[in-house]
Formats: C-alpha cells, structure tokens, sequence
C-alpha cells in the first residue's frame, strides 16, 4: 500500500511517531494536503473497530495496541496454525509449507461455532451486518467463523450494493464474479460453500484470477457440493446432500463452482470470458495505489465496462485507489467509498498507517 505521503514515499515500515495533526502517520512533511482527511479517518477509529462479537475488544484495539497478537488471539480457540486458519498469522510467512492443491474441507470447530450445514430458514430480509448474519444462521457472538466468512459474506455485500445501484440484476438464476487476486483464499476455498446459503437457488460461478495461483492449478476447477465441515463426526454436514438441503431448501438446488487461473487478469481475461462472461468483478483487498500491475488491468475494466468493487484494508487505501482509478477512467466511483460490515473482525498487524486496518475492511465500485 502507498503510505499517505501521496505517493512520493512507500511506508515499508510500521510508523514509529504521529503526525500531531491528524495523528495517523509519522511522514508529516510530505502530507500536508492529506493531514484534513486523515485527521477524519482517524475520529472514524471507533466506528471502525466496531463489532457484535464478545472477543472485540481483544481482536480489535489490543492487537493494535500489541497487548493480543493475532497468533494469541486464533490460540484460544485452537485454531491457530491448524487447517484453513493457517494463514491467517505472521507464523504462515515465516514457513508456508501448506499443499495450496489440497482442499482444506474442515472448521476445526463444533457445530455449534460455524455453519457447517444449510440454514434453518431463507433468508428474510438482506443481510447487513454480522449481527444479522449471526442470528440467522444461529451462530453465538463468540464464535471465530466470521474471520474466513468475511470471505462469502462480502461478496455476497458486494453483490447487494452493485443490484441496489442498478448495476447488476439480483433476480437471475446465475451468477458469474470475476474474482481478482486471489492469496490465502486459496487455502479456504471451502468456506465459499456458505454461498450456498447466501444465494439459495442461485447457479453461483467465481472465476479466480491471480499471480498467487500456481501454475501447476491453473484451469483446476472445484465443485463446492456442501458446507466447509465442523469437528463432529456424527454431524449432518458429513453427507453433502442434507447439509446443503435444510428447511430452506428452495425449488431449485444452488450450485457454487469455483475456477482457478495463473496470471494477471489482463492477460487471461480473453480466456476466462470466452466461458464465463462475468456480471460483477471484485478485487478483495486489492492494494491499487501499490502495485503498477493494476494500471493495465483498469484500462481492461475500463473497456469492457463491466461493474468492479474493490476493497482495501483502510479507507485510505481506498481513496488511494479511487484517485488512481478515476485518472485512467476519466469518472467517479458508482459506489462510493465505505465502510464493509463484513470486514474481518481480526486487526492487522504493524500496518503502514496508524488507522485501524482490517480484511476487506472498506470497498468501493467502478
């Protein structure tokens, strides 16, 4: 990510003492046109690291603060360095040893803290934070599942906020996202299987395009027939065809295929598209204002004109990738910049800028 000195330094450190001003970032003299904006994001802090869960408070502010690290935090629960949770810590960087082929199918949890089988009900209204999301699929406030279905569920946001605007059509049997960049996604492939419940009904295809994705998978394609499991080997969720079939079941089966390819999207777009024309593209995370690579991919977005959310860790990200959007696209978001309610509830760590940073943390579209 660009650091907030506008793009004529790289922070590749955390900061070591704040601007008085705004008090978000230590390169006073080379902010001065941002320090306003700052000084805003950062009396957003509170809204920000605002969440339902009984566990807030240490996965928010003390892991900023250093008093809880992510590794002690995915400890308590047993989580950590195990299955899908692997990557979620510092320890993954220092030994990535994991098989990416392999399809991690498991919670590492009960029942009781994840949803391994389908849904009790459909869905009533729209989903519009993890409070919502919780109590429609009886899912208790201390449960950790909600740090990989920021995943599914923001996706399934996204998708929301691009129909409210008109931008795609919500009523369709078949849904096809153009999914870019994908990283440690790749070792939690199965909690996509929540899109089950999420799109009852809905024919779901995402298209993977990354660097991260090996060659040795490109072209592999996975065929999520049920819900990622919990630890209970009498459990429903062991049968795929009653997990997924619940008393929310609807006239018609949903299905969720997941495709992955190598390379960047400018590159295998041509291919990609010739199967699977996409209705949305979202980029999770996706560090715009960082990385030169994406110059090509906009222009591409650019001239096929197809809907595009991305998201980033901080607002400020955010509004450094919509300033560097807006220069090759000559025109302002569709979806302004804002806050996720499914961002993940897990700070980052030493992260560039003082404000709080999260997972998908804030989104906007093109």
């Amino acid at each position: 990510m660009e650091c907030a000195g506008g793009g004529r330094t790289r922070c590749s450190a955390p900061p070591t003492r704040r601007c008085g001003g705004c008090g978000a970032i230590s390169h006073w003299s080379l902010h001065k046109e941002e320090c306003e904006r700052l000084e805003r994001q950062m009396r957003d802090a509170d809204v920000v690291n605002d969440f339902p869960f009984t566990f807030t408070q240490e996965a928010t502010v003390q892991v900023c603060e250093k008093v809880e690290t992510r590794c002690s935090v995915l400890a308590k629960w047993g989580i950590h360095r195990v299955g899908m949770w692997t990557c979620e810590c510092s320890c993954f960087a220092l030994g990535s040893s994991l098989d990416r082929s392999r399809l991690i199918e498991g919670w590492n949890l009960p029942s009781v803290l994840c949803p391994c089988k389908g849904p009790l009900s459909p869905i009533q209204k729209q989903l519009s934070c993890w409070k919502d999301y919780l109590e429609w699929r009886c899912i208790p406030l201390h449960s950790p599942a909600a740090f990989l279905l920021q995943w599914p569920l923001t996706l399934y946001w996204v998708t929301q906020l691009a129909a409210t605007r008109s931008l795609i059509s919500v009523t369709t049997d078949e849904l096809c996202i153009h999914y870019l960049g994908p990283d440690k996604e790749l070792f939690q492939l199965s909690v996509f299987g929540e899109l089950h419940a999420l799109f009852p009904g809905v024919q779901v295809r995402i298209e993977l395009v990354g660097p991260a994705i090996p060659e040795t998978r490109d072209g592999e394609i996975r065929d999520l027939r049920s819900y990622a499991q919990c630890t209970e080997t009498d459990c429903i969720c062991k049968y795929a065809d009653e997990s997924i079939s619940s008393h929310a079941s609807t006239a018609k089966s949903s299905a969720v295929t997941l495709r992955l390819h190598a390379g960047y999207y400018h590159d295998r777009y041509r291919d990609v598209a010739k199967d699977s024309s996409p209705h949305l593209i979202i980029a999770p995370n996706a560090g715009v204002a960082a990385y030169s690579t994406w110059l090509p991919t906009i222009e591409l977005i650019k001239e096929i004109d197809i809907p595009a959310v991305f998201t980033d860790y901080c607002e400020e990200a955010c509004h450094l990738a919509a300033c560097c959007i807006s220069t090759v696209t000559g025109r302002s978001p569709r979806i302004p910049i804002q806050l996720n309610p499914f961002r993940q509830p897990l700070a980052v760590e030493d992260s560039a800028l003082f404000l709080p940073c999260y997972s998908n943390c804030f989104l906007f579209g093109v």
